[in-house]
C-alpha cells in the first residue's frame, strides 16, 4: 500500500489513525503546504511517491491530474456532518479494501457504502 498524503480538508486526526494501521502519513498542515494551490499539493505527493488522499473533488479531474502520471488520487465524499471519527473509520475500512494496484495512478473515489475506481489504461 503506498504511503499518503493527507490534504487539509480532511480530518487532522487522520494521519495518526492511518499510521497506527501501519501506513506511511505526510500532512499537507506539517510540510508547508496549508492553504497552497492544488498542484503544488499534487506536486508534493508525485515527487514524495504518496497518494494523495483529499476532499478537494477538483483532484477528481483527470484532466487536470492524468491517470498514470501519480501514486494515487484518493477523494472522499462523505457527509460534511460526519463526526471526525466515523470518516477516519470509513477512510480505513475503505482503504483496507483496496489493493496496492487499485490505487497506484488511479483514482478512487470513497463515498458511503461504495468505493469507484477509475483506472489507468
Amino acid at each position: 500500500m503506498p504511503g499518503f498524503l493527507i490534504d487539509e480538508d480532511l480530518p487532522r486526526s487522520l494521519g495518526p489513525v492511518l499510521k497506527q494501521a501501519g501506513h506511511a502519513v505526510e500532512d499537507v498542515r506539517d510540510v508547508g503546504l496549508r492553504g497552497r494551490p492544488d498542484g503544488a499539493v499534487f506536486e508534493r505527493a508525485r515527487t514524495r511517491g504518496l497518494a494523495l488522499l483529499t476532499g478537494d473533488v477538483g483532484f477528481s479531474n483527470i484532466l487536470q491530474f492524468p491517470l498514470g502520471t501519480h501514486s494515487g488520487i484518493v477523494v472522499v465524499r462523505l457527509p460534511n456532518e460526519l463526526p471526525a471519527r466515523k470518516v477516519n473509520r470509513e477512510i480505513l475500512e475503505a482503504l483496507g479494501a483496496l489493493a496496492d494496484e487499485d490505487i497506484r495512478g488511479n483514482l478512487v473515489i470513497i463515498e458511503p457504502g461504495r468505493i469507484r475506481l477509475r483506472r489507468k489504461s
